[in-house]
């Protein structure tokens, strides 16, 4: 897929998905990306897991690259998002798992915690909140705003046809628009976020996210089954310069996990290990080796 990256196609939930695979070993870092990224939104931290003794899965998630892309919205439902963590994990055969995810892959990821701890070792979270913290917070203005993007997303067709007109612009500059550091984003990374969206029923996969956690029902039926404190070791990196995720959605979170550490990078955007992967890496090292973990906010 790219430079120490080998593509590998697994079955897993009764999809195929497209994975990056590197690195050797029984212990398995799964890297899990956002809206509307792809596997290459961990290019950097790869590298350093595989140098920490660990093999790392990205997988494209379902609706993403080359992996299953189903056009029903209830083909997204979180639950089954769920099923594909676990499949992916059954079929790595790894025994110590290390759930790595951001954006949209750290909703999957909080509720996997929640919902099938056995599963994991530690949890790594990049911007964004526990989903209790984040329904408390849609009930603000401020929040409220911040995500009007997801009930435009609601509207058939629409969306798609905006995200990607004139080549996918509108994804280019999703990435380009909030990113601090922009030089961390070059054509070549762009391209492949532009070619993702376009493939055909591409954009309507990666919609559906959104479509079947609010109109399909999701966050209610979650919301129904409480949020029961978390005890798997739990890292937040957060960076403090999200357009989309006010900060304030991390605040109690310690109450909620009973292992938490969290990091804020100010100048940084959503786009967390893109925008900083030197910060994003030493802070994600020295956790992942029960090492003093470094503050960039001072």
């Amino acid at each position: 897929m790219w430079n120490g990256v080998e593509r590998q196609i697994i079955a897993a939930n009764g999809i195929e998905f497209e994975v990056a695979v590197a690195g050797s070993g029984p212990r398995l870092a799964l890297l899990l990306h956002g809206f509307p990224e792809h596997a290459l939104a961990w290019r950097h931290q790869i590298p350093a897991l595989v140098a920490l003794g660990y093999r790392v899965w990205a997988p494209n998630m379902r609706g993403y690259g080359a992996t299953t892309t189903p056009a029903d919205i209830d083909a997204y439902a979180i639950e089954t998002l769920i099923d594909d963590v676990a499949g992916l994990i059954k079929a790595s055969g790894a025994e110590d798992l290390t759930l790595i995810a951001h954006d949209w892959g750290g909703a999957i990821a909080w509720y996997v915690a929640l919902r099938r701890p056995d599963l994991i070792r530690k949890l790594v979270i990049m911007n964004l909140p526990h989903p209790a913290l984040f329904a408390k917070a849609l009930g603000t203005i401020d929040q409220l705003l911040k995500s009007w993007y997801v009930f435009f997303f609601q509207i058939p067709g629409l969306p798609e046809w905006g995200l990607t007109r004139n080549k996918a612009r509108a994804i280019r500059d999703i990435f380009t628009n909030m990113a601090v550091n922009r030089h961390r984003f070059p054509d070549a990374v762009l391209d492949v976020f532009a070619a993702n969206a376009m493939r055909p029923g591409g954009m309507r996969g990666m919609l559906n996210y959104y479509r079947a956690m609010v109109g399909g029902g999701g966050a209610k039926r979650q919301t129904a089954l409480g949020y029961p404190k978390i005890t798997i070791p739990t890292l937040m990196i957060w960076g403090e310069q999200d357009t989309a995720l006010s900060k304030a959605t991390t605040y109690g979170t310690e109450a909620l996990v009973d292992d938490f550490t969290i990091r804020y990078l100010p100048k940084v955007s959503h786009w967390v290990q893109q925008d900083a992967p030197d910060e994003v890496n030493a802070i994600l090292t020295a956790w992942l080796r029960g090492e003093i973990v470094p503050r960039f906010d001072k």
